[in-house]
């Protein structure tokens, strides 16, 4: 068993509990797409899987799942709020390569006043300060990914494996549950200015990530620039895309 399939396992059965879930179409040839790397006793199969839902409140919860051996080992797992809520979006990057492993999770801010920061910043400080005595900060990242994150970013890069399955998968479990919480109390938002800045907002975190998203190497190597770009465009960050329909 691949190193996050637990993490995806306990995602989704935590979700079909607490929400109302339904399927998030994925388009044709991205429900799982398979490629051979390396030659000889090198020569590995990766295999990447797609898994999309929603429900009331939340527009795409969505996983690509990626599994080629020890090392090459991803799940970024995402929850997008619908657009009348100023719900923060949820994001988990599990990633492990041969040098070891980059974990970021967190609730991506859409805002940065401080009443945002009262209302879902402040509720799980505790829980990140829980976390970030085991989990050593993972390091600088760009200036310009900063915006986009929030007082509870958890980064982090653990060298062990057990680490991982143990005080990272909790995190993730405490983050998860702890994002479904606000969910659940998510009330409208119905002021039509404060709904144009939650659009704008939305639509500058999607650009962002579709621009940089840093699986688009890994993903272009494996399965070339095509494939990759309607995934990243039209799956995983697709909400321009949904707003032109």
């Amino acid at each position: 068993m691949s190193l996050y399939q637990p993490f995806l396992d306990y995602a989704i059965n935590l979700l079909q509990e607490r929400l109302e879930l339904k399927d998030y179409p994925i388009p044709e040839g991205f429900e799982q797409k398979k490629t051979i790397t390396g030659k000889g006793k090198k020569e590995q199969e990766v295999v990447t899987t797609s898994y999309g839902f929603a429900s009331p409140k939340l527009r795409q919860i969505r996983a690509a799942h990626v599994e080629g051996g020890n090392s090459l080992q991803v799940l970024n797992f995402v929850i997008f709020p619908e657009l009348n809520y100023d719900l923060p979006f949820f994001g988990a990057d599990l990633v492990t390569l041969p040098g070891g492993h980059l974990i970021a999770l967190d609730m991506q801010p859409l805002f940065h006043d401080y009443d945002y920061e009262q209302k879902y910043t402040q509720p799980i400080l505790p829980i990140f300060e829980q976390y970030q005595q085991d989990l050593e900060w993972g390091g600088d990242f760009p200036e310009e990914a900063k915006p986009f994150f929030s007082p509870c970013f958890l980064w982090t890069r653990p060298q062990k494996n057990e680490i991982v399955e143990t005080i990272v998968f909790s995190a993730f479990k405490d983050y998860l549950h702890a994002y479904l919480d606000f969910v659940k109390q998510a009330e409208k938002i119905t002021d039509d200015n404060r709904l144009t800045e939650i659009l704008e907002a939305q639509k500058r975190y999607l650009n962002y990530r579709a621009q940089k998203d840093p699986a688009r190497g890994m993903f272009t190597r494996l399965y070339g620039t095509q494939w990759t770009e309607e995934y990243i465009h039209g799956f995983l960050f697709d909400l321009e895309r949904k707003l032109v329909k």
